[in-house]
């Protein structure tokens, strides 16, 4: 399927996400539902590519033109499974790392430091998981079937879902607190409401509930900051005791913590859109290059297998090593800053599309030697010479998309907790569905006028490597927009002492 046709699923998955703002029933329900609305999909799918009433029939037609059309059943089916994998995803995946991320006492400085590298650890299981689809799954589809292929992960899915299930009475579970989005709304419709009212100098005269009250809901006050004080208004005392047009201080200030990630939450879009391009254009590459490695011929998806490798030893080589190092330097328990993370990251996207252009500069020299351009022929070139940009995606990839999900998660209030992670994975669901766009809109500015264009079927006659020239530019551009949004950005009050405490000894141990 093309990037293209994907957009409308990825767009699904945002609003997925946003929908999932209203409901109140919790992250473990949440995420329960949503696991098996994920499973029905993954079984559709099986089923579509299974049975024979619900696959188009096998066409060996050198011209797909040729080729029977799928029913209007069979495409139903098909895009039915997708859609529903897509409201799966987005019922799961921002919950499952909350609630791993929420089996660790802020509180317990030794609990705090393992919450530390969580997300290094998840996203490394992540990625096994990803290397085993882009190379046994892929190698299993191409040679076995896609019956078996889908048939596993379906199953797989099944096994761990009951695993989940089984550790339910060992969770440490937290209390449904309403909705995020509604809890947000309130305040700046109470904020808009009172436009007028004056806010008093002393935060002190704002209102607030008691302590025992946040005591009793396992909630946590937090103080009033003069950040984005139009909203401080919400607070303000008046008349009127209604919920929508009075809020507590600490309601304002979990609204003004989702608020304040938005513009970092937009700098995240590039680099989403560059991730994009691996599962895309990064794999058409291959497809024209030898594949061959001895007797053994390598699956252009399973190119995407080394990412997946880079990635892991990056997050290892990361954890045990680097944040060791940095935390002797910066006297930080994680090494670096979250947002010196995620910039690093950007960084090494920019040196991404560098190679990849420079690289598919070279790739459409060799074709044009070998006079393969206008027939769009397999270049007599290693597909290997692929590896420096699949390889760097890896390593930025193991960098910011580590650091992305941790910095929303870590800066969301603690009732909104899923709704930072899903701050994240929404960003994933952008990339995709701009990188479609960005598609469509360079081949056609550049396509005008009578122009050949960049971006062709044929790719020995495309210019793809001014395409990734112009994505180096827009990540510099896109790191100069993050660094000015992180020199604003203020971090959120700890609601423990444990960092403090880790910081201490980290220095303790320097002295």
């Amino acid at each position: 399927m093309s990037p293209t046709g994907l957009a409308p699923f990825f767009l699904l998955l945002f609003w997925v996400h946003i929908l999932l703002m209203l409901i109140s029933i919790g992250r473990y329900w949440t995420f329960l539902i949503a696991s098996i609305i994920y499973l029905s999909g993954m079984s559709l799918l099986t089923l579509a590519v299974s049975l024979p009433a619900l696959k188009p029939q096998e066409c060996l037609e050198a011209n797909v033109e040729n080729c029977k059309k799928a029913s209007t059943l069979q495409l139903a089916v098909f895009y039915g499974a997708l859609y529903t994998l897509a409201i799966g995803t987005g019922g799961t995946k921002p919950n499952i790392s909350t609630i791993g991320a929420d089996q660790f006492d802020d509180f317990d400085p030794k609990e705090k430091a393992h919450k530390l590298s969580f997300f290094n650890w998840w996203m490394f299981s992540i990625f096994i998981g990803s290397l085993f689809a882009n190379t046994i799954l892929v190698y299993i589809q191409d040679n076995v079937g896609w019956t078996l292929g889908y048939g596993l992960p379906t199953l797989g899915l099944l096994i761990f879902i009951l695993i989940f299930l089984a550790g339910t009475p060992f969770y440490r579970h937290k209390v449904p607190s309403g909705s995020s989005f509604t809890r947000m709304a309130k305040v700046i419709v109470a904020a808009i409401r009172k436009w007028k009212v004056k806010i008093p100098c002393d935060p002190k005269e704002l209102y607030e509930l008691q302590l025992d009250e946040y005591a009793t809901k396992e909630k946590f006050k937090i103080d009033s900051t003069p950040s984005i004080r139009f909203l401080n208004k919400a607070a303000v005392k008046t008349n009127s005791t209604s919920p929508w047009r009075l809020c507590s201080v600490t309601q304002v200030e979990e609204t003004k913590q989702i608020l304040r990630m938005i513009p970092i939450w937009i700098a995240t879009f590039v680099p989403s859109i560059m991730l994009a391009q691996v599962n895309t254009l990064f794999v058409k590459q291959g497809t024209t290059l030898d594949r061959r490695i001895g007797n053994f011929k390598i699956p252009p998806a399973s190119l995407i297998g080394f990412v997946t490798v880079s990635m892991l030893i990056s997050v290892v080589v990361y954890d045990r090593f680097l944040v060791k190092f940095m935390r002797k330097l910066t006297k930080n328990p994680r090494g670096i800053s979250l947002l010196q993370r995620m910039g690093i990251g950007m960084v090494i996207h920019i040196l991404v599309m560098v190679a990849a252009s420079l690289t598919e500069r070279y790739r459409l020299h060799v074709a044009k030697e070998h006079g393969v351009v206008e027939s769009g022929g397999q270049v007599p070139l290693t597909i290997l010479v692929l590896l420096p940009q699949f390889v760097l995606m890896g390593i930025a990839d193991a960098v910011l998309e580590v650091a992305k999900i941790e910095f929303f998660y870590d800066q969301a209030p603690e009732s909104m907790k899923s709704l930072g992670t899903s701050y994240s994975l929404t960003s994933q669901g952008m990339g995709n569905f701009f990188s479609s766009f960005l598609l469509k809109t360079v081949s056609h500015i550049t396509s005008a006028h009578g122009h050949k264009g960049w971006i062709l079927n044929n790719l020995n006659d495309s210019h793809f490597d001014y395409y990734y020239a112009f994505f180096a530019i827009l990540n510099f551009l896109n790191f100069i927009f993050f660094l000015f949004m992180s020199k604003m950005y203020v971090y959120k009050a700890e609601i423990s002492d444990s960092i403090k405490v880790l910081t201490e000894e980290f220095e303790d141990r320097t002295v």
